[in-house]
């Protein structure tokens, strides 16, 4: 008895020091620049440290490679997924990730999921649950159609609005600026949905400051505004593993022009089309402005050593895990596809990183956050995503910084200070992604 008190002791203390002093493996930036080690991370500036999106590696939970993202279901062994668990979250739990195609209705309560695959393991520090949303997507095979064939919400009406000054063609910070004023789809904090920040924390902490999710609840009508719709309707295309080829059907071909269509349609992109036209980037063809787009955020290309693994609107948007063996999130950042898998159960919010400074704290209006969460048992421990904004908006912000700005692209969107990092693969966005700055 003394033995097993002693062990029990031990063990006690182990989990202690890990939870209060453990930092996480291998920092390291997306675009390959020197790791630091510990002491020089902890003098790094605010904007060093998340610029760099520095991504903490874990274990792989999408299961074989060669399974579609989205259209398997793959079983994590109880060993494995025992070992990733962090102590304080857990006492001993077994992991399921479910990779079915979007379902009719998500179920975000994840105390019944745990319950349900977890063989009788039970876990600790449940967040608690949230009502669930029912997605409709009905229409959604629709969109799989010819593009031809479907049916697109009006055109904005051509307008003074949308045509570019003088200043704003000589000055990029005031054109950016415009395409917040034109997002006329972004959503209201507090009346179209709400979310809950919870508590603070620095990058290398491994402590969950979050006692429930971050979205508390969408507004009903959200996810049927034709653009978001559309998105959301992409984000089911693709294996999130670096590695692996991406395989595109046909109808995921025309669900892309159809997506691109409609957003054209915005103000912001109708905005885009013309700033660009005055900079002589586009020819006077709309249509070719279109292919432009698409040809930009949907063409395949290589990453991670493997051709036609990745594309701009897969990293930003979707997210990928990038690694053999030990693995990160790498991208992730779009606030639509974290509201899914969150509802999903995928997505596991850690709370919001400390702004450098004394810069103001978030709260549920905050439409710019910097976070650190877990997505399928990987921790990502700092991402920046608006939140709320239309998708629109998104495409043309990213598509401006990468035609008419750098990598580094200070701004001022509404009440934000933002520096929008845009990075290059040859002709391709390599990612793109906006870091707060106040």
């Amino acid at each position: 008895m003394e033995g097993l008190i002693k062990g029990l002791i031990e063990v006690a203390i182990d989990v202690a020091g890990g939870h209060h002093n453990a930092q996480h493996p291998n920092q390291e930036q997306e675009q390959g620049e020197p790791r630091q080690t510990h002491d020089e991370r902890s003098r790094s500036t605010w904007a060093e440290v998340v610029t760099g999106e520095q991504d903490d590696e874990g274990q792989n939970r999408w299961g074989n490679d060669d399974q579609r993202y989205g259209s398997n279901e793959s079983q994590v062994s109880e060993e494995s997924s025992r070992s990733r668990v962090r102590p304080h979250k857990a006492v001993m739990e077994t992991h399921q990730a479910h990779m079915g195609r979007w379902n009719h209705e998500y179920k975000p309560n994840r105390e019944d999921e745990q319950a349900h695959n977890s063989d009788g393991w039970q876990t600790v520090q449940s967040k608690p649950s949230r009502k669930p949303q029912k997605v409709h997507m009905d229409h959604w095979d629709g969109y799989k159609r010819h593009p031809s064939q479907q049916d697109y919400s009006e055109e904005v009406e051509d307008s003074a609005q949308l045509e570019p000054s003088e200043d704003e063609l000589a000055d990029l910070p005031r054109a950016c600026d415009k395409l917040w004023q034109l997002d006329f789809n972004r959503l209201v904090p507090d009346k179209d949905y709400q979310i809950d920040c919870g508590e603070g924390k620095k990058v290398y902490s491994k402590e969950d400051m979050a006692a429930g999710t971050l979205f508390t609840w969408l507004g009903d009508d959200v996810l049927r505004r034709s653009t978001f719709s559309r998105f959301c309707s992409l984000l089911d295309n693709y294996n999130p593993h670096e590695g692996y080829k991406e395989q595109v059907t046909n109808e995921e071909r025309q669900e892309q022009a159809a997506f691109i269509e409609e957003i054209s349609r915005t103000a912001p992109i109708k905005y885009l089309y013309k700033y660009l036209l005055y900079k002589r980037i586009v020819s006077e063809n709309y249509t070719e402005f279109k292919r432009l787009l698409e040809n930009l955020w949907f063409t395949l290309y290589g990453r991670g050593g493997t051709s036609g693994s990745s594309s701009a609107f897969e990293h930003v948007f979707v997210g990928e895990i990038k690694g053999h063996g030990e693995q990160q999130v790498s991208g992730f950042h779009n606030w639509l596809q974290f509201y899914l898998e969150e509802a999903k159960g995928r997505v596991d919010y850690q709370g919001y990183i400390f702004p450098r400074g004394r810069g103001q704290l978030p709260d549920s209006e905050t439409q710019l956050l910097t976070i650190q969460f877990e997505w399928n048992g990987l921790l990502k421990s700092v991402s920046s995503s608006f939140i709320g904004v239309s998708p629109e908006f998104e495409v043309a912000l990213y598509t401006l910084c990468f035609y008419a700005g750098g990598e580094d692209n200070h701004l001022r969107l509404g009440p934000y200070d933002v520096n929008v990092k845009c990075y290059r693969l040859g002709d391709k966005i390599g990612s793109a992604f906006p870091i707060a700055e106040n």
